[in-house]
Order: structure tokens, then sequence, then C-alpha cells
């Protein structure tokens, strides 16, 4: 998806301000169905057991479901996940924990073995966020790049599709914006509408509880496609 320049000197510091720290100060956001009407959510071991009928009577369109993460970890549920899920009518697809201490090739490798190809309905995801010590002692650019460009290629070839990059605002501005603005976004921000680039998915809570799990984790990540159900429909038939 291609971003809007021009918006990013004006907002980006306060939109980087307002996503990452201040959730004291700005309650969490409630977004409008109508605008937004087709909902998802992400997964991935975290919910434990899924009774995925339960979660599609409760409006889920999609998912996105974790599978691997850097070149050797494979998440305990993904087989289930992929499995049960495809059960129901809602549209999935499986992400990527990115490292950014393996090469890009072995963690692509590490993903075509857990997903098949005809087990997604959408493009394969790869998740790039600080983890660790990363935010205070920030791979460069050329690092980044290094790696993440022979990774979402081998996904792009197996695949026969872009892959979306999922990642925050900060991230987003320093490795995603320059060098891979036309791959699909799926952005998180939790305290504000990102308004300022084109995305597809928005992450905009994970503080909400539905029905249908019942893992350690109580809460689960809501997210809205950018556009109609007709427009979804098109997309992801």
């Amino acid at each position: 998806m291609k971003y809007r320049k021009t918006a990013f000197a004006a907002v980006g510091a306060v939109m980087t301000a307002a996503c990452v720290g201040v959730s004291a100060l700005i309650s969490p956001l409630r977004v409008s169905s109508a605008r937004y009407p087709v909902f998802g959510v992400d997964v991935s071991h975290y919910q434990g057991d899924i009774d995925w009928s339960v979660l599609e009577e409760q409006g889920v369109r999609f998912a996105f479901i974790k599978a691997t993460e850097g070149s050797g970890h494979v998440d305990e549920s993904v087989r289930d996940n992929i499995e049960l899920s495809a059960e129901t009518s809602i549209k999935r697809s499986c992400y990527h924990f990115f490292s950014f201490d393996s090469p890009g090739s072995t963690q692509a490798d590490n993903f075509i073995s857990a997903v098949g190809r005809d087990e997604i309905d959408m493009p394969p995801v790869v998740d790039i966020e600080y983890y660790a010590d990363k935010s205070s002692n920030k791979p460069s650019q050329a690092e980044a790049k290094e790696i993440l460009t022979p990774l979402l290629e081998k996904l792009e070839a197996h695949y026969g599709t872009k892959p979306i990059i999922y990642t925050t605002i900060p991230v987003y501005l320093r490795y995603i914006r320059e060098s891979y603005g036309d791959y699909p976004l799926w952005i998180r921000c939790t305290y504000i509408e990102p308004e300022c680039m084109d995305w597809v998915f928005w992450q905009y809570d994970d503080s909400q509880k539905l029905m249908g799990y019942s893992g350690e984790e109580e809460c689960i990540d809501l997210n809205v496609f950018n556009g109609t159900e007709a427009e979804f429909a098109a997309m992801f038939p």
C-alpha cells in the first residue's frame, strides 16, 4: 500500500507518543462498526483452546494465527488453530514473529514448513516489532533490511502474494515506511486512529475479552479491515 508522505512531518511525533506511551492520558478506542464493518482477531497459544464457532457467532470475520518465530520456534497451537478455524467461514492467515537475530531465509523456511499454501485465505504476515532490548538498542536500518528483505521475498515467491507487514508506529517509521511502502500494512495503534498512512488492517485494542477461548491470556487483540464488506469479499474471496 502506498503511504502519504506529506502527513508525517506534522503528526509523526504526536502519533508515536500517542500509540506508544500515553495510555494514562487517553482512553482506549471504541471503533465504529459503521465505518469499519469487518472485524477480526489475532491469536496464539496464549488464548489456549479456541472454539472458533463461538468467535464466528460474535461477528469475527477474519483471524491472524501465530505460526512461527525466528528460525526455529513454532507456536504450539498453530495446527489446532488452522484446522479448527477452517471449519468456519472466518478468513484466516498466519503470522511470523520477525527476529533481528537470525537470517531471513531460514526464518522464511520455518514459516513455510509450518503453514501450507492452501491453509490460509489471506497473505502470510510478518510481525516486526521491538522485543527484549531492541527498543533501547535499535538495529540499524541496513541491519534490519538485510534480514527482512530475503524473508519477505522468499515468502512472496512461495505463497504467490506479497506478505502483509504488521508493525507499530515507531518501527514503521524507522524500518518500513521508506523501503517497504508497497507491502500491505497491518498497523498496531491502540490510542489513536492511524489516519496518516494507508493500511489494510488496524489492531486497535488489546484489552477486550470475547467468549470462546480459555487460555492464560484473558484478553484478545481486536482488529478491523479498512473497507466495506464488499471490498473485503473482493480482496479475499
